[in-house]
Protein backbone atom coordinates (compact mmCIF):
# COMPACT_ATOMS: atom_id res chain seq x y z
CA UNK A 1 0.00 0.00 0.00
CA UNK A 2 2.92 2.38 1.05
CA UNK A 3 3.81 1.91 -2.96
CA UNK A 4 0.87 2.80 -4.21
CA UNK A 5 0.58 6.04 -1.99
CA UNK A 6 3.83 6.91 -3.26
CA UNK A 7 2.43 6.51 -7.08
CA UNK A 8 -0.49 8.32 -5.72
CA UNK A 9 1.87 11.62 -4.26
CA UNK A 10 3.81 11.18 -7.52
CA UNK A 11 0.89 11.52 -10.04
CA UNK A 12 -0.81 14.31 -8.14
CA UNK A 13 2.17 16.26 -8.49
CA UNK A 14 2.34 15.39 -12.07
CA UNK A 15 -1.33 16.89 -12.36
CA UNK A 16 -0.04 20.20 -10.64
CA UNK A 17 2.20 20.40 -13.76
CA UNK A 18 -0.37 19.27 -16.06
CA UNK A 19 1.56 16.11 -17.19
CA UNK A 20 -1.88 14.42 -17.90
CA UNK A 21 -0.45 11.35 -19.93
CA UNK A 22 1.95 10.78 -17.86
CA UNK A 23 -0.50 11.05 -14.87
CA UNK A 24 -2.40 8.56 -16.55
CA UNK A 25 0.00 6.10 -16.78
CA UNK A 26 0.95 6.46 -13.27
CA UNK A 27 -2.33 5.77 -11.77
CA UNK A 28 -3.27 3.07 -14.54
CA UNK A 29 0.10 1.29 -13.49
CA UNK A 30 -0.87 1.68 -9.86
CA UNK A 31 -4.31 0.47 -10.29
CA UNK A 32 -3.05 -3.16 -11.49
CA UNK A 33 -1.82 -3.55 -7.33
CA UNK A 34 -5.18 -1.69 -6.10
CA UNK A 35 -7.86 -2.32 -8.75
CA UNK A 36 -10.80 -0.73 -6.07
CA UNK A 37 -9.13 1.90 -4.52
CA UNK A 38 -11.26 5.22 -5.12
CA UNK A 39 -8.19 7.77 -4.71
CA UNK A 40 -6.85 6.12 -7.67
CA UNK A 41 -9.89 5.71 -9.75
CA UNK A 42 -10.74 9.25 -8.63
CA UNK A 43 -7.77 10.34 -10.34
CA UNK A 44 -7.59 8.27 -13.19
CA UNK A 45 -11.08 9.79 -13.87
CA UNK A 46 -9.61 13.80 -13.79
CA UNK A 47 -6.50 12.49 -15.96
CA UNK A 48 -8.60 11.23 -18.20
CA UNK A 49 -11.28 13.53 -18.80
CA UNK A 50 -7.86 16.72 -18.89
CA UNK A 51 -7.06 14.55 -22.01
CA UNK A 52 -10.47 14.87 -23.48
CA UNK A 53 -11.45 10.84 -23.38
CA UNK A 54 -14.51 11.53 -21.70
CA UNK A 55 -16.02 7.89 -21.60
CA UNK A 56 -13.34 6.46 -20.07
CA UNK A 57 -13.48 9.22 -17.65
CA UNK A 58 -16.70 8.82 -16.71
CA UNK A 59 -15.87 5.31 -16.31
CA UNK A 60 -13.85 6.04 -13.39
CA UNK A 61 -15.73 8.52 -11.96
CA UNK A 62 -17.97 5.85 -11.47
CA UNK A 63 -16.27 2.88 -10.41
CA UNK A 64 -15.20 5.45 -7.28
CA UNK A 65 -18.41 6.29 -6.62
CA UNK A 66 -19.58 2.37 -6.64
CA UNK A 67 -16.54 1.88 -3.90
CA UNK A 68 -18.56 4.37 -1.35
CA UNK A 69 -16.31 6.65 -0.40
CA UNK A 70 -15.89 8.14 3.08
CA UNK A 71 -13.93 10.76 2.64
CA UNK A 72 -15.53 14.40 2.07
CA UNK A 73 -12.80 16.04 -0.37
CA UNK A 74 -12.81 12.37 -2.51
CA UNK A 75 -16.64 12.63 -2.52
CA UNK A 76 -16.65 16.02 -3.86
CA UNK A 77 -14.08 15.40 -6.88
CA UNK A 78 -16.31 11.93 -7.59
CA UNK A 79 -19.46 14.59 -7.59
CA UNK A 80 -18.09 16.69 -9.70
CA UNK A 81 -17.10 14.13 -12.64
CA UNK A 82 -20.19 12.71 -12.62
CA UNK A 83 -22.25 15.75 -12.88
CA UNK A 84 -19.70 16.42 -15.87
CA UNK A 85 -21.45 14.01 -17.38
CA UNK A 86 -24.81 14.21 -15.87
CA UNK A 87 -24.75 11.02 -13.91
CA UNK A 88 -28.05 11.05 -11.12
CA UNK A 89 -25.74 9.61 -8.85
CA UNK A 90 -23.95 13.63 -8.88
CA UNK A 91 -26.33 14.55 -6.37
CA UNK A 92 -25.58 12.05 -3.91
CA UNK A 93 -22.14 12.06 -3.89
CA UNK A 94 -22.18 15.69 -3.68
CA UNK A 95 -24.67 15.51 -0.87
CA UNK A 96 -22.62 12.92 0.99
CA UNK A 97 -19.77 15.42 0.76
CA UNK A 98 -21.70 18.11 2.29
CA UNK A 99 -23.01 16.72 4.80
CA UNK A 100 -20.15 14.22 5.92
CA UNK A 101 -17.60 17.20 5.61
CA UNK A 102 -19.71 20.48 6.42
CA UNK A 103 -16.44 22.04 7.54
CA UNK A 104 -14.69 21.16 4.05
CA UNK A 105 -14.81 24.14 1.63
CA UNK A 106 -14.24 22.05 -1.79
CA UNK A 107 -17.69 19.73 -0.46
CA UNK A 108 -20.04 22.84 0.46
CA UNK A 109 -18.69 24.61 -2.93
CA UNK A 110 -19.07 22.02 -5.21
CA UNK A 111 -22.48 20.82 -4.19
CA UNK A 112 -23.69 24.68 -3.90
CA UNK A 113 -22.31 25.24 -7.43
CA UNK A 114 -24.37 22.11 -8.26
CA UNK A 115 -27.55 23.00 -6.85
CA UNK A 116 -27.04 26.44 -8.16
CA UNK A 117 -26.87 24.38 -11.98
CA UNK A 118 -29.99 22.74 -11.43
CA UNK A 119 -32.01 25.61 -9.61
CA UNK A 120 -32.35 24.89 -6.20
CA UNK A 121 -30.99 28.50 -5.25
CA UNK A 122 -31.98 28.45 -1.60
CA UNK A 123 -29.69 25.46 -0.56
CA UNK A 124 -26.71 26.25 -3.78
CA UNK A 125 -26.62 30.03 -1.72
CA UNK A 126 -26.82 28.56 1.42
CA UNK A 127 -23.61 26.01 0.72
CA UNK A 128 -21.72 28.47 -0.86
CA UNK A 129 -21.70 30.97 1.62
CA UNK A 130 -20.71 28.34 3.87
CA UNK A 131 -17.94 27.83 1.77
CA UNK A 132 -17.05 31.32 1.60
CA UNK A 133 -17.04 31.92 5.09
CA UNK A 134 -14.85 28.63 5.71
CA UNK A 135 -11.98 30.25 2.93
CA UNK A 136 -13.03 33.01 1.86
CA UNK A 137 -9.22 34.06 0.24
CA UNK A 138 -10.33 31.38 -2.50
CA UNK A 139 -11.55 33.05 -5.82
CA UNK A 140 -13.43 29.72 -7.44
CA UNK A 141 -15.80 30.12 -4.20
CA UNK A 142 -16.77 33.89 -5.08
CA UNK A 143 -16.98 32.86 -8.74
CA UNK A 144 -19.05 30.22 -8.30
CA UNK A 145 -21.67 32.74 -5.69
CA UNK A 146 -21.94 34.88 -9.02
CA UNK A 147 -22.66 32.33 -11.56
CA UNK A 148 -25.47 31.77 -8.89
CA UNK A 149 -26.78 34.58 -8.65
CA UNK A 150 -26.49 35.36 -12.26
CA UNK A 151 -28.79 32.28 -12.53
CA UNK A 152 -31.07 33.96 -10.45
CA UNK A 153 -30.68 36.79 -12.84
CA UNK A 154 -29.82 39.22 -9.74
CA UNK A 155 -26.79 40.71 -11.52
CA UNK A 156 -25.87 43.17 -9.25
CA UNK A 157 -24.85 40.82 -6.27
CA UNK A 158 -23.42 38.51 -9.43
CA UNK A 159 -21.03 41.83 -10.40
CA UNK A 160 -19.91 42.28 -6.70
CA UNK A 161 -19.15 38.78 -6.76
CA UNK A 162 -17.51 38.13 -9.67
CA UNK A 163 -15.23 41.54 -8.53
CA UNK A 164 -14.29 39.62 -5.31
CA UNK A 165 -13.23 36.99 -7.52
CA UNK A 166 -10.70 39.13 -9.54
CA UNK A 167 -9.50 40.65 -6.72
CA UNK A 168 -8.30 37.15 -5.68
CA UNK A 169 -7.46 36.27 -8.92
CA UNK A 170 -6.84 39.06 -10.99
CA UNK A 171 -5.53 36.94 -14.16
CA UNK A 172 -8.72 34.72 -14.34
CA UNK A 173 -9.88 35.83 -17.83
CA UNK A 174 -12.54 33.60 -17.64
CA UNK A 175 -13.91 35.14 -14.89
CA UNK A 176 -13.80 38.88 -16.11
CA UNK A 177 -15.14 38.00 -19.49
CA UNK A 178 -18.57 36.75 -17.62
CA UNK A 179 -18.20 39.84 -15.09
CA UNK A 180 -18.31 41.75 -18.45
CA UNK A 181 -21.59 39.95 -19.90
CA UNK A 182 -23.27 40.59 -16.29
CA UNK A 183 -22.42 44.39 -16.17
CA UNK A 184 -24.10 44.38 -19.60
CA UNK A 185 -27.08 43.08 -17.87
CA UNK A 186 -26.84 45.80 -15.16
CA UNK A 187 -26.80 48.55 -18.10
CA UNK A 188 -23.27 49.36 -17.13
CA UNK A 189 -22.20 49.91 -21.53
CA UNK A 190 -19.11 51.76 -20.33
CA UNK A 191 -17.57 49.16 -17.77
CA UNK A 192 -18.69 46.08 -19.18
CA UNK A 193 -16.92 47.18 -22.50
CA UNK A 194 -13.30 47.56 -20.31
CA UNK A 195 -13.80 44.64 -18.85
CA UNK A 196 -14.56 42.84 -22.02
CA UNK A 197 -11.58 44.05 -24.11
CA UNK A 198 -9.39 42.95 -21.12
CA UNK A 199 -10.87 39.61 -21.20
CA UNK A 200 -9.98 39.69 -25.29
CA UNK A 201 -6.66 40.90 -24.82
CA UNK A 202 -6.24 38.28 -22.20
CA UNK A 203 -7.93 35.60 -24.41
CA UNK A 204 -6.35 36.47 -27.53
CA UNK A 205 -7.05 32.67 -29.37
CA UNK A 206 -11.02 33.13 -27.85
CA UNK A 207 -12.42 34.47 -31.55
CA UNK A 208 -15.86 34.79 -29.35
CA UNK A 209 -13.81 36.75 -26.56
CA UNK A 210 -13.09 39.33 -29.37
CA UNK A 211 -16.71 39.38 -31.25
CA UNK A 212 -18.11 40.50 -27.57
CA UNK A 213 -14.91 42.85 -27.01
CA UNK A 214 -15.71 44.82 -30.39
CA UNK A 215 -19.46 45.21 -30.12
CA UNK A 216 -19.34 46.15 -26.50
CA UNK A 217 -16.59 49.07 -27.53
CA UNK A 218 -18.48 49.95 -30.67
CA UNK A 219 -21.67 49.88 -28.62
CA UNK A 220 -19.69 51.92 -26.12
CA UNK A 221 -19.21 54.35 -28.94
CA UNK A 222 -15.59 53.77 -28.84
CA UNK A 223 -15.11 53.16 -32.67
CA UNK A 224 -11.52 52.76 -33.20
CA UNK A 225 -10.65 50.51 -30.18
CA UNK A 226 -14.01 48.05 -31.63
CA UNK A 227 -11.93 48.07 -35.32
CA UNK A 228 -8.83 47.25 -34.02
CA UNK A 229 -10.05 44.17 -32.09
CA UNK A 230 -12.50 43.02 -34.90
CA UNK A 231 -9.33 43.17 -36.83
CA UNK A 232 -7.43 40.06 -34.46
CA UNK A 233 -10.22 37.58 -34.80
CA UNK A 234 -8.64 36.30 -37.76
CA UNK A 235 -5.74 35.19 -35.40
CA UNK A 236 -7.95 33.28 -33.00
CA UNK A 237 -7.99 29.88 -32.93
CA UNK A 238 -11.10 28.62 -30.91
CA UNK A 239 -14.54 29.26 -31.49
CA UNK A 240 -14.06 30.71 -34.83
CA UNK A 241 -17.49 31.89 -36.71
CA UNK A 242 -17.28 32.98 -39.94
CA UNK A 243 -21.16 33.81 -40.48
CA UNK A 244 -20.67 35.45 -36.38
CA UNK A 245 -18.16 37.09 -37.79
CA UNK A 246 -19.13 39.01 -40.99
CA UNK A 247 -22.30 39.90 -39.41
CA UNK A 248 -20.57 41.53 -36.54
CA UNK A 249 -18.44 43.50 -38.92
CA UNK A 250 -21.08 44.84 -40.54
CA UNK A 251 -22.99 45.68 -37.25
CA UNK A 252 -19.62 48.29 -36.03
CA UNK A 253 -19.50 49.90 -39.34
CA UNK A 254 -23.43 50.41 -39.17
CA UNK A 255 -22.84 52.30 -36.21
CA UNK A 256 -23.28 52.24 -32.12
CA UNK A 257 -27.01 51.45 -31.95
CA UNK A 258 -26.57 48.70 -33.98
CA UNK A 259 -23.85 47.10 -33.02
CA UNK A 260 -25.81 47.38 -29.62
CA UNK A 261 -28.99 45.70 -31.09
CA UNK A 262 -26.41 42.44 -31.86
CA UNK A 263 -24.84 42.30 -28.64
CA UNK A 264 -27.51 42.97 -26.40
CA UNK A 265 -30.23 40.56 -28.24
CA UNK A 266 -27.76 37.66 -29.68
CA UNK A 267 -24.33 37.68 -28.75
CA UNK A 268 -24.31 38.30 -25.21
CA UNK A 269 -27.11 36.88 -24.13
CA UNK A 270 -26.05 33.51 -25.69
CA UNK A 271 -23.11 33.80 -24.56
CA UNK A 272 -23.97 34.56 -21.13
CA UNK A 273 -26.40 31.51 -21.00
CA UNK A 274 -23.15 28.90 -22.42
CA UNK A 275 -21.12 30.06 -19.28
CA UNK A 276 -23.67 30.07 -16.68
CA UNK A 277 -24.59 26.40 -17.69
CA UNK A 278 -21.23 24.92 -18.23
CA UNK A 279 -20.25 21.80 -16.12
CA UNK A 280 -18.25 22.18 -12.92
Amino acid sequence: MSDVTEILNQALQLGEEERWGEMAEALTTALRDVPDDPYVLCWLGVAERELGRDGVAYEYFKRAWQEEPLDPELLAMVGTGLAAFDDPDAEAALRAAALTGPDVPIARLQYGAYLARNGMFAPALDNLRAAAELDPEDPTVHGELGIAHALMNEFRAAAAALETTLELAPDDSWSRLLLGLVQLENDEPEAAAEQLIRAAEERADDAEAQVLAALAARAAGWEDAAQQIIARVEYATEGYDEEMLDEARERIDDGQQAARELLMESVAPLALRDRLTQPL
